[in-house]
């Protein structure tokens, strides 16, 4: 199959990816190095941040000016739907108007810039405390965070698909197994290094040093540039496919699937947020260390990099020989897991409420269910996007998954913020927390069942005129 050229406004790019082209695409590396290092920035600078507000930030004349649990945790969770809402604006950008190269170049400058503004929050200097409060700071830079990752996130996730052609398409789900190991990498090494400089540091540094990664992997994201396939912008012919007739018709299929994968994103990133504030009750001494709460954290990166290999060649296989497993049912298994992870530290916090100090050894039971439920959730629906979108869609469509995200979040803040009293505090007590996400994850996965029965799969692929399959 022929190669098809064409010249970019930057430089003479491949539009489209060899069709007959066999292996691994050269540009795969370079985005592999680019996702260790931003999710490094990302995930260290989001593991801090329920610590920092509630412990931390002080005013702009040095008085402490934390916030509540309730509060820190509504606040974190506005966070991250924000980060996770700004896919939708970045994909029409990249898909409409600039490319996923541009778009990403851009918003990681933005990224960079965000990061700054949250170390500045520690700096000494008379002029940036007089210009804005400390929580003016937090507000700014998180803004500019969530600008930046969640812009880059969907481009990034399709232009990893977009480097694929027809000759070597089956190396996709590999490619999107090792995308994902690469985020855990950057998450697991984050995530124990960040609260510990957190702890000697302080803030600025803390905050600093993702910055400083999130410049390193826009610097290798540019280093790709000549061996990346460039999918060129479509213009206004973009939102007049994407927002009628089939366009729709595929965006009103995926919307049941998503509204349920949302629940699942409200409970696991509260990982980062309530089973941070809960691990603070706990006996944190484990192998002889003391752990800080932020770093327990770290287990499910780690446990991601354990089980990916685990599932794929091992437990995947071996489900396949009771019955087909599909995508669909990958991810309704995950959803189902997901309410036992959440059992467990409602049972945690039960032993807390009555007066115990459980080991923190009991919280890694419900990261591990916690993380096999995101290896069947999160990655599989990672792929499933990109095969599911028709190919002027990817971007877009990607964006609309990590919506998901976003929505399930907002659910977090508003039960955060629709049971909390005059004082701040919680009206959603200890264990009765826990067990209200629980029995929600269990109705959404039930639910889910009847939905994916109801599911006609189609996959399209880079380079296709029409869909590949049913």
């Amino acid at each position: 199959m022929r190669v098809i050229q064409e010249v970019h406004a930057m430089g003479k790019y491949l539009t489209l990816p060899p069709q007959d082209q066999v292996g691994m695409p050269k540009g795969i590396p370079y985005i592999i190095a680019n996702e260790v290092a931003e999710r490094f920035s990302y995930y260290g600078m989001r593991t801090i941040l329920v610590v920092f507000m509630t412990q931390y930030l002080v005013s702009s004349t040095g008085e402490l000016d934390t916030f509540t649990e309730s509060q820190a945790r509504e606040a974190y969770a506005w966070f991250i739907s924000s980060a996770y809402f700004f896919p939708i604006i970045g994909a029409i950008i990249a898909d409409a108007l600039l490319g996923k190269y541009l778009t990403i170049m851009i918003l990681s400058v933005v990224y960079v810039i965000g990061h700054g503004c949250l170390a500045l929050i520690d700096m000494p200097s008379v002029a940036l405390q007089a210009t804005f409060e400390p929580r003016t700071w937090l507000l700014i830079g998180l803004a500019l965070v969530a600008m930046g990752a969640g812009g880059i996130k969907p481009c990034v996730s399709a232009h990893v698909g977009d480097q694929f052609g027809h000759g070597n398409k089956e190396l996709l789900s590999k490619i999107f197994g090792w995308f994902y190991f690469a985020i855990n990498v950057g998450s697991f090494v984050s995530t124990l290094l960040t609260p510990w400089v957190l702890d000697r540091y302080g803030p600025g540094w803390a905050f600093g040093i993702p910055g400083i990664l999130m410049l390193l992997a826009t610097i290798f994201f540019w280093m790709g540039r000549k061996v990346f396939v460039h999918i060129q912008p479509r213009g206004l012919v973009y939102l007049r496919e994407t927002f009628s007739g089939e366009g729709l018709r595929l965006i009103l299929r995926l919307l049941p699937v998503y509204i349920f994968i949302s629940v699942f994103w409200s409970l696991f990133d509260q990982t980062g947020g309530a089973w941070v504030l809960q691990a603070r009750s706990m006996d944190r001494n484990f192998l002889g260390i003391e752990w800080l709460e932020s770093q327990v954290h770290a287990l499910n990166p780690l446990f991601i990099l354990i089980f990916i290999p685990i599932f794929s060649y091992a437990i995947y296989p071996a489900i396949g020989r009771i019955f087909p497993l599909t995508p669909i049912r990958k991810i309704g298994i995950g959803l189902f897991v997901t309410v036992g992870s959440f059992a467990m530290s409602a049972v945690i916090q039960e032993w807390i409420d009555a007066g115990s100090m459980p080991n923190i050894s009991w919280q890694i039971v419900s990261y591990i269910l916690i993380t096999a439920a995101e290896v069947m959730v999160s990655i599989t629906a990672l792929e499933f996007s990109y095969t599911q979108a028709a190919p002027q869609m990817k971007s877009f469509v990607m964006s609309l998954y990590l919506l998901s995200v976003s929505a399930g979040n907002v659910i977090t803040a508003m039960v955060n913020r629709l049971t909390r009293n005059e004082a701040g505090e919680s009206m959603l007590e200890g264990a009765s927390y826990y067990w209200f996400f629980t029995g929600l994850m269990l109705l959404a996965a039930l639910i889910f069942v009847g939905v994916g029965k109801v599911y006609k799969p189609h996959d399209y692929i880079q380079g296709d005129d029409a869909k590949v399959g049913d």
